[in-house]
């Protein structure tokens, strides 16, 4: 069986070009990945990967292999991928969730949020095990920020999603509460039934719930006198 979101039914006034340099930034490193023979990519993700226990001090790298701080891969690791199908999910999600909270936003909030909800990802990551060598890489976390934000803010708007179960091939419409429920079940189940894989869903439940939080602070809210004026009244005069 195979689910997946294809888009949103939920127009946004202005186009998310926050989204979209992000979007082609991550696509554009990956295809430098690609072009890059084995050794070469595993330096660039030794080097530009989080690894807990070089972020936490426990371990070094060696010098030739730093060349940013190690905290800054806390920033840099979100624009590194795995493979093909690691960059095609995330920046699905992004195109389809994305632009509707950089709409709610604006650019320049957008963009603190998803680096936020990133580094919130990645410490959560690193912090179920501070002495691991294994690099994070991936804009997972950051998405899932977004994915708890679109939660807050547009529960009932429906997603179109892909269904697939053997001949059996259907499009149909759910309310996002349901797409992001399922989808953030399935990270706390993964997780607390201790799953031996390379997903890391310690970083996408942190991020999701840095989404969650941030929206609450980020959002400007109109001031009440407003609301009342967009509604069709006027204020009285005296």
């Amino acid at each position: 069986m195979f689910l997946f979101p294809l888009s949103d039914i939920n127009p946004t006034k202005r186009k998310p070009i926050v989204s979209w340099v992000i979007l082609a930034s991550c696509i554009f490193i990956f295809i430098y990945q690609y072009s890059l023979d084995f050794h070469s990519e595993q330096i660039t993700i030794l080097t530009f990967g989080m690894i807990p226990s070089v972020l936490f001090n426990i371990k070094q790298l060696s010098t030739e292999l730093v060349i940013i701080p190690s905290y800054l891969t806390l920033i840099s690791s979100m624009f590194l991928h795995g493979g093909w199908m690691h960059l095609i999910g995330n920046m699905a999600y992004l195109y389809i969730f994305g632009d509707n909270i950089e709409d709610v936003l604006g650019k320049i909030k957008f963009l603190i949020f998803y680096v936020l909800c990133g580094i919130f990802a990645a410490l959560s990551q690193a912090l179920v095990d501070i002495n691991s060598d294994v690099p994070m890489i991936g804009a997972s976390g950051a998405i899932s920020g977004i994915l708890g934000a679109y939660l807050i803010l547009f529960p009932k708007k429906e997603i179109k999603i892909f269904f697939w179960f053997f001949i059996f091939i259907k499009i149909f419409k759910i309310p996002a509460m349901y797409v992001i429920g399922a989808w953030i079940f399935i990270q706390f189940f993964s997780l607390n039934n201790g799953e031996n894989s390379n997903i890391a869903y310690a970083a996408h439940i942190g991020g999701f719930i840095a989404g969650l939080i941030l929206i609450f602070l980020l959002k400007k809210n109109k001031p009440t006198h407003l609301k009342k004026l967009n509604k069709g009244s006027l204020p009285n005069s005296h």
